[in-house]
């Protein structure tokens, strides 16, 4: 087990891309790492700024040598240093070294992971709309889907047994912030069921053998929607879990959506005598 690193509160500078908490960042790329430091980055103003509104404290601040001439920077690097955390004024080069190679930032931030607990039956009130997820394997798609929760204000999302990392760094960039603000929690399929046992409104699923169209369900709140893993579906146990099956019409030679897609689309569906402008 990796031993969690000892941060320092204060500003200081670094040019060599040897540094040790230059090493510790990057090392964050891996799943294995930030499975045992429970941190992960977050790249951008955007998304720090969000994480700021969120309530969220970062560990570390890295910012580009000369940026905080610019007001975004000194207002979030005031914010980091007021909530102790260790800031970083970095040289392009370091900068380079730890920045996303697509579109590269000139801030980023390392935050401490948080994992929700299965919300307790009282709190299944009857406006709830959780996401449970079987099984998830694309990042992409998945901050995508984070992204989408927050649209529609649902409550939260469940991953179900092996899942991709929502922390990683392509899905918390396609989150597009959205990591900040939804509930994210992680369970196996035991623990899963046992819990659905006590859902008290309607468990819609996914499902290409389902008759019923997904535009003419009533959906019954609180609501439990399960969607399975790209490719797959859901598994049987999960579909016998379901108190409704729906599917998407497909026309062509298609007979499914991308996972993003196909949530979203039963996420704005759900949500439609909710959802006003």
């Amino acid at each position: 087990m990796r031993a969690r690193p000892d941060l320092r509160a204060g500003t200081r500078s670094i040019t060599s891309p040897q540094n040790e908490r230059v090493k510790l960042i990057r090392a964050l790329e891996m799943r294995k790492v930030r499975r045992e430091t429970s941190l992960f980055v977050a790249e951008g103003t955007s998304l720090l700024l969000t994480a700021r509104a969120a309530g969220w404290l970062p560990k570390i601040l890295v910012f580009l040598a000369g940026s905080r001439d610019k007001p975004s920077c000194a207002e979030l690097a005031r914010w980091a240093e007021s909530a102790g955390a260790e800031c970083l004024e970095v040289s392009a080069a370091v900068l380079g070294k730890l920045a996303g190679k697509d579109n590269p930032q000139g801030m980023l931030g390392v935050f401490e992971q948080r994992w929700a607990d299965l919300p307790a039956s009282q709190a299944l009130t009857g406006e709830a709309l959780w996401v449970a997820l079987e099984a998830p394997r694309d990042p992409g798609n998945l901050g995508t889907i984070l992204r989408s929760i927050e649209a529609v204000a649902a409550s939260g999302v469940v991953l179900i047994g092996p899942s991709c990392d929502p922390y990683s760094h392509e899905a918390v960039r396609a989150s597009m912030g959205s990591i900040f603000n939804v509930p994210v929690v992680r369970t196996e399929q035991k623990a899963f069921l046992a819990w659905r046992a006590r859902w008290r409104g309607e468990v819609v699923g996914t499902h290409l053998a389902a008759g019923e169209d997904f535009r003419r369900a009533p959906y019954r709140a609180p609501v439990l929607l399960l969607m399975g893993s790209e490719g797959p579906g859901l598994s049987p146990e999960l579909a016998r879990a379901a108190s409704r099956l729906v599917k998407i019409p497909m026309a062509g030679a298609l007979d499914s959506l991308n996972l993003a897609v196909a949530t979203a689309l039963l996420l704005y569906e759900i949500q439609r005598e909710r959802l006003q402008l």
